[in-house]
């Protein structure tokens, strides 16, 4: 640019030659004066020179005139948890701060306790009474009508699916009930809302639901009959068993049919634990809360096939994956497969003939044993009755 300025620019001299020192201050004179735009065009060239540069590295387009895309920087994708904007389901927001008759509804003993999660209760049992287990927690009416029914709101907890709507309160111990579905990282995860006086009509399966949207009134139907007085709302939080579940129901020829959304498919761990949890980390997912979970007991298990529990929630097995050979089940008190993996060679050596064999089982984790999955023997720990059938189901 220089260059050019000074080849184009014609300097009038004197028609007789004058000495340097002469010609020096007029040719100054007009370097002076042009200097003042000068400079500032040569740094403006240099800058657009580097700015071009740029442009060039990002590609041809754009020293064409062809717009640039914009530079997007790779983001790699992470699930999102669904419990974020967990809301409790009822209006009754004093589940973590105790253990009242007020807030959770005793069964006829008047135990608050038997309310909750876990082997709290009692069934008959033959002649005798045996330790029976809650799957879930029942939260006590808030507010009643002048006939004592309760008016309680029950609420989704968190955004997801309809995934059942049971609407003939005596063809199921859970009476009226729905489940909904939620799209965890794990995989798919249940919340279940028992006992209800009635649902909207307009409530359908595979409909969306947000947190907080009512999705029934609190109640007292179940086939085995609840008092109006101790009215509640039973709930439920947990993973499905098996998806072929309703084709082995019907093998056995069982009634009445909810398909795979019947009680037996569902494996439900201890709301109040997942709610305090949740409260602590907003962001938590299904999987960082089962691993706060003890292991029950341990099987090993020889099967020709990895159950199909493990292809819903594949994050649940760990290691190598399963090659045909015996694999080890680690399990919570009412059967929640917690991990699995395959088996050692020593593991395997354990089995014999045997297509199952209990590795080991914690009777501090156990406690009462409501679930009686696995019971102890002169021989050790092994699978009961209803561990035979939680098996069978597992496995179909």
């Amino acid at each position: 640019m220089f260059l050019c300025f000074m080849r184009r620019t014609r300097y009038i001299l004197p028609e007789q030659p004058s000495r340097p020192r002469e010609r020096k201050p007029l040719f100054l004179n007009r370097l002076w004066k042009h200097l003042l735009w000068i400079v500032p065009l040569i740094l403006a060239d240099v800058l657009l020179f580097g700015l071009l540069r740029s442009c060039r590295g990002r590609g041809d387009a754009a020293v064409e005139g062809v717009p640039l895309e914009p530079v997007v920087t790779a983001q790699v994708a992470v699930a999102s948890t669904p419990w974020r904007d967990f809301v409790f389901p009822t209006e009754q927001t004093r589940l973590l701060e105790g253990v009242t008759a007020d807030v959770f509804q005793p069964t006829a003993s008047g135990n608050p306790e038997s309310a909750l999660y876990g082997s709290v209760r009692t069934a008959k049992n033959g002649g005798g009474l045996m330790p029976s287990f809650h799957e879930g927690i029942d939260i006590a009416a808030m507010r009643r009508d002048r006939q004592g029914r309760p008016l309680d709101a029950v609420r989704a907890v968190a955004d997801g699916t309809v995934g059942y709507v049971n609407r003939i309160g005596g063809n199921s111990n859970y009476g009226i009930y729905v489940v909904l579905l939620h799209d965890d990282p794990i995989g798919e995860v249940y919340t279940l809302y028992a006992h209800l006086a009635e649902v909207p009509k307009t409530l359908r399966a595979g409909q969306n639901v947000s947190a907080g949207d009512v999705i029934g009134t609190m109640g007292n139907t179940s086939s085995g009959g609840i008092p109006m007085q101790r009215a509640h709302l039973h709930f439920e939080i947990g993973l499905i068993n098996n998806e072929r579940f309703a084709s082995w129901y019907r093998a056995q020829k069982l009634k009445p049919d909810h398909g795979n959304f019947h009680g037996r498919n569902f494996f439900g761990v201890d709301p109040l634990k997942f709610i305090k949890n949740q409260r602590q980390n907003p962001e938590l997912d299904f999987r960082s809360h089962l691993a706060t979970l003890p292991p029950a007991f341990e099987i090993v298990l020889a099967a020709r096939n990895r159950p199909e529990f493990f292809r819903r929630y594949p994050s649940l097995w760990s290691g190598p994956d399963f090659d045909g050979g015996p694999m080890v089940l680690s399990c919570s008190e009412n059967g929640t497969p917690l991990g699995g993996r395959c088996s050692t060679d020593a593991e395997r050596l354990t089995l014999g003939k045997s297509r199952c064999v209990v590795l080991k089982a914690d009777e501090a984790v156990l406690g009462r044993n409501g679930c009686r999955l696995v019971v102890k023997s002169s021989k050790g720990w092994k699978l009961g009755r209803k561990g035979e059938e939680w098996l069978e189901i597992l496995t179909y």
